[in-house]
């Protein structure tokens, strides 16, 4: 459902006229969002136009208005309730996202699929232009946005139901509405829980449902008309490369996991999608399924004309920890070792740092960045495998002690990072100036016993009735921001804050980095020190990254409520929403 918002005439040109008067004249209009814009992002600071701010997903911007010597001044200057909040349960709406801006006006979406597109040209208020509703059935899912898509004149939304969406940027109408989701052979359901990228004339999408039983895949669709042009699943069938990594005797392929959740990377130069992979399925067990498990935990490039792999980088093979490397894999150049590198870098799950070779994705560069790191001893400095990764077994040890297996069903063993990072999918950032990466998540520990998954037979699948259950149990569980030097690879500064971050980061000219907490706090950091500069409760979860934009001369800062995350918080207390937050700095 569309609706248009109609005001009488001469409270709009009443309105007209003061934004004429406060916006100059190159934002008083929209522009077409061309290929060549979302190249050319970062030369756009008043804009925010793609997700993670860039195609190489830097999430940095050129404004300086805001910086160390003011932030403490922000305030906040407006609020727009969303929707989203109906039929949500547990931990509230998943909006994990933030909105797209251009020119004055925001776009964003909320947990139920319902995009907007909000007027933000007056400092002092938002107003919604249109609100498209595409009626998601509440019944069989679940509230969860992590994002849209710009591309020329339309608004590009995937929806839980498997269904993607064209939306036509002016007058909210849907222009198309395809299902590219659905259920596999095996009766899992494939769902989108990434943001949509839009790149030379396509949308790609993917299926992030791995932990339900599925094969993650990525298709891209025509944007003129939705129909689908290739599609790459994740884990290969039989025959196809990088089969030979699943030897097990009951098909372990078809619910093999690799589930894709943070929308990946674009380098136009080489037209190359890059991206990263899920865990395998079963998650906990390896020996159901021994083998590396390609392209399961994997930082994968696809040409993006054919769908064709280009190459893949396997950061954990066999895994058992759930050290899924779905995050934000950032593209960028930057001097290593005293050699300009055209670089993918990436805050692994697993606890390391990445830099890996864009042409080739071979291994350049690895450093623990997390504060406790038990599963391995460290990375082969050639390689980047795990130094007791073993080609020749079908089942890896690692650490021992770190590495429950069937043995151990009555043995806790504990394994740092925690299930939960290091970094998961919260977005990271790039200072290019500075050569500054920064990462928001998840420090601590788990422990967890061994447990036997049971197998339906050689066709396939989970046999669930039959399978063991684990026990397993966290400690040490707190949150951080770190700052790794991308040269050295070292983490020169951290800032440990009570509560895991589940939100993501931004950098900024300013010198100012800025994330946001589940316990409702915004939080502005020094980007060398990560000294805290200032914080505002907004008195609701926060899952969002915040971005900043500028209209005029003003620079403004934004955050989207809400959700918390499925574990439990030491700030339990807050209420859920759905809500949109600007700051700017107080010209009083």
């Amino acid at each position: 459902m569309r609706q248009r918002l109609q005001r009488p005439a001469l409270i709009l040109s009443a309105f007209a006229f003061l934004v004429a008067s406060a916006v100059p004249a190159a934002a008083q209009y929209e522009l077409t969002v061309t290929q060549d814009r979302l190249i050319n992002a970062q030369a756009e600071p008043q804009n925010w136009l793609l997700m993670n701010g860039d195609y190489g997903s830097q999430r940095y911007s050129r404004l300086t208005q805001i910086n160390r010597d003011n932030v403490r001044n922000l305030r906040m200057v407006w609020a727009l309730a969303l929707g989203g909040m109906q039929d949500t349960v547990g931990n509230g709406p998943e909006n994990e996202n933030n909105p797209l801006v251009d020119n004055g006006f925001l776009y964003t979406s909320d947990g139920w699929g319902t995009v907007y597109k909000i007027d933000a040209r007056n400092p002092d208020y938002g107003e919604f232009v249109w609100i498209t509703d595409p009626g998601v059935d509440h019944e069989d899912n679940r509230s969860r946005t992590r994002g849209i898509a710009l591309w020329e004149d339309k608004v590009l939304q995937n929806l839980q139901d498997g269904r993607v969406l064209a939306i036509d940027r002016d007058d909210g109408e849907i222009l198309w509405d395809v299902e590219v989701a659905g259920f596999t052979e095996m009766g899992a359901r494939e769902r989108f829980l990434t943001a949509p990228i839009a790149a030379r004339g396509k949308v790609l999408v993917q299926n992030g449902a791995g932990d339900g039983g599925t094969r993650g895949w990525v298709a891209a669709l025509d944007i003129e008309t939705g129909e689908e042009l290739w599609r790459w699943y994740t884990v290969p069938e039989p025959g196809q490369p990088g089969s030979e990594t699943w030897k097990d005797d009951h098909n372990a392929w078809k619910t093999g996991g690799g589930g894709i959740w943070q929308t990946g990377s674009y380098d136009p130069e080489r037209n190359l999608y890059i991206f990263g992979t899920g865990n395998p399925y079963p998650i906990y067990d390896p020996e159901f399924r021994p083998g590396d498990n390609l392209f399961t935990n994997s930082a994968v490039a696809l040409d993006v004309d054919t769908g064709e792999r280009r190459w893949h980088f396997q950061y954990t093979p066999n895994d058992s920890w759930d050290y899924d490397e779905v995050g934000v894999h950032m593209l960028y150049d930057t001097v290593i070792d005293g050699q300009v590198r055209n670089v993918v870098a990436h805050f692994a799950r697993n606890g390391f740092f990445y830099s890996l070779d864009r042409d080739t994705g071979a291994f350049i560069k690895g450093n623990q960045y997390v504060n406790e790191l038990t599963w391995t001893a460290g990375l082969n400095p050639e390689t980047g495998m795990p130094l007791e990764y073993d080609p020749n077994l079908d089942i890896q040890i690692y650490n021992e002690e770190a590495r429950a297996l069937r043995v151990d069903r009555d043995r806790m063993k504990r394994a740092c990072p925690t299930w939960h990072g290091g970094i998961a999918h919260q977005p990271t950032a790039f200072n290019p100036e500075k050569g500054i990466a920064y990462g928001g998540g998840t420090e601590g520990c788990f422990s967890q016993t061994g447990a036997a998954v049971a197998s339906l037979g050689p066709d396939g699948g989970v046999d669930r009735a039959n399978s063991e259950r684990r026990e397993y149990t966290s400690d040490l569980y707190y949150g951080s921001i770190t700052a790794v030097d991308t040269d050295t690879q070292e983490v020169i500064a951290k800032a440990v804050t009570e509560i895991e971050i589940r939100s993501g980061v931004i950098a900024t000219a300013g010198g100012v980095v800025f994330s946001a907490l589940q316990d409702g706090w915004v939080v502005a950091y020094h980007d060398e020190t990560l000294q805290e500069l200032w914080r505002f409760n907004v008195g609701t979860p926060l899952k969002g990254a915040p971005v900043t934009y500028a209209i005029g001369p003003r620079q403004y800062l934004a955050v989207q409520a809400s959700g918390r995350h499925l574990h439990p918080v030491r700030y339990d207390n807050l209420e859920n929403s759905s809500y949109l937050f600007v700051f700017a700095l107080d010209d009083r």
